[in-house]
C-alpha cells in the first residue's frame, strides 16, 4: 500500500498496483481528469515519475498544478483515468503552505518527531544534510522561510520515500536562497535516488535543474526535456515574454549562500552550521 509521508493525511489513497514488469516507473498518471462539479480542472493528464529523475510541472495560476499533486498523493480521487504506483511505495509530500499557530510552542526537533520516534542522532544527521543543524532546538515560528522549507524537506525525507513531491518549495524564500534550495533538491535526487515531482513558477531555476518538464494548463500543453519544451510554441504562448531567453546552464562556483543569503566559502562549509 502506498504510504504518504505527511502527518495531516490520515487515510491512504485507493490505488492500482503496477505490474512488476514496469517497476522502473514508480508512479504512472494515465489520462487523468478531475472536475469539482462546477468546472473541469484537469483534462486527460498523463505523466510518469521514475527513480532518480526530477519532473517539473509548470503552468500559470489556476492551471491545476496543485490539484495534480493532490491526486497523486491521494488526497482526492480522479474523475476519470487512473494513477498506478509501484507496490509498497512511500511518497514524501511537502505542501505549498504550512499553517503555524504562533501561540503553540514547538521546536524544530519536536515538529520532526510528531507522530514518530526518530533518535536525536537521526534528526541531527538529516538536519545537517539539509544545512540547518543550527535550528534543531529553535522554535519553529522563529526560523526563516528558507529554513522552514528545509525543515519540511527533512521531515519528508526521514521516512526514506521513493517519491518526493514538492508543491512550490521556494515560497517564502528570498531570491538568493531559491537557487541554493533548488541545488539542494538536485542533491537529494542524486543522493537518495528518489523520483521528485516539483511544482514551481520559477522558470529559469526549474528549467536549468530538471530532467523532464510538463507544461500544464488544465491539460498537458507540451512536455519533454527543458530545451525541447522551451522551443515549443505552446510553451511560448503560455508564458509569453517570461519564456524568452531561458538559459540552460549549471552555475558552478567556489562558494554558496546560506539560508539567509550570506556567502559561505567551500572550505568552511563543513563547519558553517555547527
Amino acid at each position: 500500500m502506498t504510504q504518504v509521508v505527511l502527518e495531516s493525511i490520515t487515510s491512504r489513497p485507493c490505488i492500482k498496483v503496477m505490474s512488476p514488469t514496469i517497476s522502473h516507473s514508480l508512479v504512472q498518471v494515465e489520462k487523468v481528469s478531475y472536475s469539482d462539479g462546477k468546472r473541469d480542472i484537469l483534462q486527460h493528464v498523463s505523466l510518469t515519475l521514475k527513480s532518480g529523475e526530477i519532473v517539473s510541472v509548470v503552468g500559470p495560476n489556476g492551471a491545476g498544478k496543485t490539484t495534480l499533486v493532490k491526486l497523486i498523493v491521494g488526497l482526492i480521487q480522479p474523475s476519470m483515468g487512473k494513477i498506478s504506483y509501484e507496490p509498497n511505495l512511500k511518497i514524501g509530500y511537502v505542501p505549498q503552505k504550512l499553517q503555524l499557530d504562533p501561540l503553540f510552542p514547538l521546536t524544530v526537533q519536536r515538529f520532526l518527531q510528531l507522530g514518530q520516534t526518530w533518535s536525536n542522532e537521526m534528526l541531527s544527521k538529516m538536519l545537517t544534510e539539509m544545512g540547518i543543524k543550527h535550528v534543531q532546538q529553535s522554535p519553529l515560528q522563529s526560523i526563516s522561510g528558507g529554513e522552514l522549507q528545509r525543515v519540511l524537506l527533512a521531515r519528508a525525507l526521514l521516512r526514506e520515500p521513493q517519491v518526493l513531491i514538492l508543491d512550490e518549495p521556494a515560497q517564502g524564500v528570498d531570491l538568493l536562497g531559491q537557487g541554493e534550495l533548488y541545488d539542494l533538491i538536485a542533491e537529494i535526487r542524486d543522493k537518495h535516488q528518489c523520483a521528485i515531482l516539483l511544482v514551481s513558477h520559477d522558470l529559469n531555476i526549474v528549467m536549468a535543474r530538471t530532467n523532464f518538464v510538463v507544461c500544464l494548463n488544465q491539460h498537458v500543453c507540451c512536455s519533454g526535456n527543458p530545451e525541447k519544451v522551451s522551443k515549443d510554441p505552446a510553451f511560448a504562448a503560455l508564458f509569453g515574454r517570461a519564456a524568452e531567453g531561458l538559459a540552460f546552464y549549471t552555475h558552478h562556483h567556489d562558494h554558496h549562500h546560506d539560508v539567509h543569503g550570506a556567502v559561505i566559502s567551500k572550505k568552511h562549509e563543513g563547519s558553517s552550521h555547527e
